[in-house]
């Protein structure tokens, strides 16, 4: 699967909110960009998506900007995903066994395949917090190991 821009987007945003931590008060959409590079009106709109899922709070007026809304070990890059490009899958090819999937030649082996595929990313994506990401990002724990290609 491909990780869109939007996901992207998101999971940075909110990185960037974890690592400025709790005690930061609420981040304006401005400064999140200024820290972030990211364009801010796109910004507005991915934060506005996170905000529905719950995963961000708003206070508005003078001093206002968003809040992580949980702390930043509860919350999960597959989360953050899915807020904002829907489940984590590999394509919309239905699944195995079902409706009709394998009525042609062998393609049910495939739909199992792309199925594992996309249970495999999730289950990746779900081993990594914000905390644990703003720690890597810190230097206080170890950078994600290479995917070795030969074993």
């Amino acid at each position: 699967m491909r990780i869109s821009t939007r996901g992207d987007y998101a999971c940075r945003a909110l990185l960037s909110l974890a690592l400025h931590g709790p005690d930061a008060g609420p981040t304006s959409v401005r400064d999140i960009a200024d820290r972030t590079g990211l364009p801010q009106p796109y910004l507005e709109q991915i934060l506005l998506a996170l905000k529905g899922a719950g995963l961000v709070r708003s206070k508005r007026g003078v001093g206002g900007g968003y809040v992580l809304h949980r702390a930043p070990h509860d919350i999960r890059l597959s989360e953050i995903i899915s807020a904002v490009d829907g489940p984590i899958t590999l394509g919309d090819f239905g699944q195995p066994h079902q409706d009709g999937a394998c009525d042609h030649e062998g393609q049910c082996v495939l739909l199992a395949i792309w199925d594992q595929a996309g249970a495999h990313m999730r289950s990746h994506l779900d081993g990594y917090t914000l905390a644990h990401i703003a720690e890597i990002a810190k230097g206080e724990a170890p950078w994600p190991a290479p995917i070795d290609h030969d074993h």
